[in-house]
C-alpha cells in the first residue's frame, strides 16, 4: 500500500462532475483528461485504493513519470475551487499532492530542484549574487536608521523587474515614509520552493525574515509581490511562526496612505486601465478592493473590467512552478489573458505582482499587441511625480 498524504476526505467528497475543467487554464493547453483536476484526482483515487488484488491482476496503478508531470502541469491557481460543488480547497490541495510526491521522491521535476538549490545556495531562485540584492534601491530616497516599514521587494524584483522595486520605494518615500530595506539579508521566501512540493527551507528562511524586520524596529512590512505576501502571512506561521509585525501588500498600505491623505497626486494619468488579480493576492488571500481603489484614485484613470475578475480571475500562467517548467505554456496563457484586456479596450493592464507582470508583458510581446503592461507602483510613481520649480 502507497501511504497517502491527508487528502482521502477531499478524493472522497469529488463528485467527478468536470466543472474544473473549463476553467483550468493549463488544461487548455494541454488537453488531457489526465492533467484536469478531475483526472487527478481520478488517478490518486486509483492509487488510495489499490490493494494486491491489483498487483495480481497486472493493474498498473503507480505515481509513475506521466502523473507525476501532469501533477506539476498546474499552475496553482486554484480557479477550480471557485467552481468546485464540494468546496475542495485545491490551493491547498495540489500543495500537498506535490508536497506528498515529493516526499515519495517522485517530484519535483528537474527546474523546480534547481530553484531549491539556488534558494538553498544564494537566497534566490535566479542564482543572482546576494551583494546586488539591492543593486536597484533608488540613491535618492534615505534609508532610514529607524524605519517605520520594511520594504520587502522580492526576488523578482530584485533582479528582474527592478524598475517595479525602484517605483514603490519612490512612492512610498514621496508620502514621507521612513523606510529600510533588508538589503543583503533580504532572502526569499521560499515561495517558489512551497508551491512546487519543497517544504525544507521555509523554517529557517521565515525565522530569518522576521528576525532581520523586528532588529531593525520596524512596525510593519510591506511587500510588492503576491507571492511574498501570500506566503509571509499564511505560510510563515504554518512552518516557523507568525510575524510580530503587519504585513501588508504595496497596494494595501497605499490604499491607508491615499485614505490618509499622505499620498498626494501631482499628474494625471488619461488612460483606460483593467485591473488583473494576481492569484496570490485575491483568490487565494482575499485582496481584491484595495488595488482597485488606489487604480481609481488616480486622477485620469478609467477603470474597466475584464469578464473574469476577483475570485474568478484568469490566471497569468506563471505560478507554482508551471513558468520555470512549461514556460512556452505559461506564456500562451498570459496572451490569453491579454485578449481579455484587450476586447475591453484597455490602454493599459495593470497588476500587483511583478511576476504576473513579467509573464503578462511576454503574453503581450507574442500577440504583437501595443497594450502596455504595468505594475501599479509604476502607475503612482507617473501620478505623484514632483511638480517642476
Amino acid at each position: 500500500m502507497v501511504k497517502m498524504p491527508e487528502i482521502k476526505r477531499d478524493l472522497l467528497a469529488c463528485l467527478q462532475c468536470g466543472y474544473c475543467i473549463r476553467v483550468c487554464d493549463t488544461w487548455a493547453q494541454t488537453p488531457w483528461e489526465s492533467v484536469t483536476p478531475r483526472g487527478k484526482i481520478f488517478y490518486l483515487n486509483q492509487i488510495m485504493k489499490r490493494s494486491p488484488v491489483d498487483t495480481l491482476l497486472g493493474r498498473k496503478v503507480e505515481v509513475d513519470e506521466e502523473f507525476v508531470k501532469a501533477v506539476y502541469m498546474c499552475t496553482g491557481c486554484a480557479a477550480c475551487w471557485t467552481v468546485c460543488h464540494v468546496s475542495i480547497e485545491f490551493a491547498e490541495f495540489w500543495e500537498k499532492v506535490r508536497e506528498w510526491l515529493v516526499d515519495q521522491g517522485a517530484g519535483p521535476l528537474p527546474p523546480h530542484t534547481k530553484l531549491h538549490d539556488r534558494i538553498r545556495d544564494v537566497r534566490n531562485p535566479y542564482g543572482e549574487p546576494t551583494e546586488k540584492r539591492v543593486a536597484w534601491f533608488p540613491s535618492e530616497v534615505p534609508r532610514s536608521p529607524r524605519p517605520d516599514v520594511i520594504f520587502f521587494a522580492g526576488c523578482t524584483a530584485s533582479y528582474r523587474v527592478q524598475n517595479i522595486a525602484r517605483a514603490g520605494v519612490i512612492v512610498l518615500y514621496r508620502a514621507d515614509v521612513k523606510l529600510d530595506v533588508l538589503g543583503e539579508d533580504e532572502w526569499c521566501c521560499t515561495s517558489p520552493a512551497l508551491r512546487t512540493g519543497m517544504t525544507d527551507l521555509t523554517y529557517g528562511f521565515a525565522e530569518h525574515t522576521i528576525t532581520e524586520t523586528e532588529r531593525r524596529g520596524a512596525k510593519a512590512m510591506v511587500t510588492t509581490c503576491a507571492g511574498c505576501y501570500k506566503t509571509t502571512m499564511k505560510d510563515f506561521g504554518r512552518y516557523y511562526s507568525n510575524p510580530t509585525f503587519e504585513v501588508n501588500h504595496f497596494s494595501q498600505y497605499v490604499q491607508k496612505l491615499i485614505k490618509e491623505k499622505k499620498l498626494k497626486f501631482t499628474k494625471e494619468i488619461k488612460a483606460k486601465i483593467t485591473y488583473h488579480d494576481p492569484c496570490h493576492l485575491g483568490r487565494h488571500a482575499g485582496v481584491f478592493e484595495p488595488p482597485r481603489e488606489v487604480l481609481k484614485a488616480i486622477p485620469g484613470v478609467e477603470l474597466v473590467e475584464m469578464p473574469r475578475n476577483r475570485m474568478g480571475s484568469r490566471c497569468c500562467g506563471a505560478g507554482g512552478g508551471y513558468k520555470s517548467a512549461f514556460n512556452d505554456f505559461a506564456v500562451n496563457i498570459a496572451a490569453e489573458r491579454v485578449k481579455e484586456a484587450l476586447d475591453t479596450g484597455a490602454d493599459i493592464i495593470a497588476s500587483s505582482c511583478p511576476f504576473c507582470v513579467l509573464n503578462l508583458d511576454q503574453g503581450a510581446k507574442k500577440l504583437g499587441a501595443t497594450i502596455k503592461v504595468k505594475d501599479i507602483s509604476e502607475l503612482l510613481l507617473e501620478a505623484t511625480e514632483p511638480a517642476e520649480k
